[in-house]
């Protein structure tokens, strides 16, 4: 007897839990290359849940920054192990829905979880390398200490859907931020399976939001939330009917920090962008606090 498909309408993830977009709209979403084949149904995030988002993130900042370093490093770690744990359904993601062969594929989700777990190595090491001791005149200590910028929306890459999704995300949590992430619009199935792992690791509800759905739609939004603190652009230049330039000039109305696309940190890859590991990626996305202290006697 032959069976019926269960095909499967995924839904957003946000504030640990995954709701379906308040506009009820889905969209299709099918393999890469030739003979095109149905894989899923993903939920087309609107401005208002973008905005549940972004509130979702940052409830939870104060405490993802306030927690040490080395527990964020144990927390992302798990992440790390989670993916391992579901290789098989990440390499299934990566090779449909970027049309790569089974051997790729695999180079692909293992360089993925190493990347996160390089990123998750810094958490505990990272303020001790961009941090100083500065030379002063007078009987003062002066500390500069980096500190998370706070909420940070990300524009994922739109070809690399797994590895380009990790290099955005990782160096954003290691240093204390919380993100919203719009992932790749017609490769969502990786973020989603990311979602999935998070669900189930240690990350706190809210540290990590990730929405499917046209980036063009919902990215100027994020762009000109007030709530924002910085904003990724690395995935813009791959989104039909989106100008990376238009939206570094909406995020100057409250002077959101703006990472470019292209630039340090990022190489050239056919046919996208894909960032490769890089400390400057982690100290873009913090602020420099500055100390003075008396010496004692």
């Amino acid at each position: 007897m032959s069976r019926v498909d269960v095909r499967k309408t995924y839904k957003l993830y946000i504030g640990g839990a995954f709701p379906r977009s308040e506009s009820g709209r889905s969209y299709e979403v099918f393999s890469a290359g030739r003979g095109r084949k149905f894989l899923a149904n993903a939920a087309q995030g609107s401005r208002k849940d973008a905005r549940d988002a972004v509130k979702a993130a940052r409830a939870a900042q104060p405490g993802w920054a306030g927690a040490t370093a080395y527990n964020r490093a144990q927390v992302l770690y798990r992440v790390a192990e989670v993916m391992e744990s579901r290789r098989a359904q990440f390499v299934s993601d990566v090779r449909t829905g970027e049309g790569l062969s089974a051997a790729r594929a695999e180079t692909v989700v293992s360089a993925a979880i190493d990347r996160w777990v390089w990123y998750a190595g810094w958490s505990d090491k990272f303020a001790q390398v961009t941090g100083a001791m500065n030379p002063v005149a007078g009987p003062f200590f002066n500390i500069s200490a980096p500190e998370p910028t706070g909420v940070v929306a990300v524009l994922a890459p739109q070809e690399s859907s797994l590895l380009g999704l990790v290099s955005v995300i990782a160096p954003a949590l290691v240093t204390g931020n919380t993100v919203v992430v719009m992932a790749s619009r017609d490769r969502p199935l990786p973020a989603i399976t990311l979602a999935e792992a998070l669900a189930t690791s240690d990350v706190p509800g809210g540290v990590v939001n990730i929405l499917t759905g046209d980036p063009a739609e919902v990215a100027p939004w994020l762009a000109t939330h007030r709530d924002v603190n910085a904003i990724d652009l690395t995935g813009a230049a791959g989104v039909d009917g989106l100008e990376w330039g238009d939206l570094e000039r909406a995020a100057a109305d409250n002077v959101k920090r703006v990472r470019r696309p292209g630039g340090s940190g990022v190489q050239a890859v056919e046919p996208d962008f894909e960032p490769t590991p890089d400390l400057g990626r982690m100290s873009a996305l913090t602020e420099t606090k500055t100390v003075w202290h008396p010496k004692g006697r």
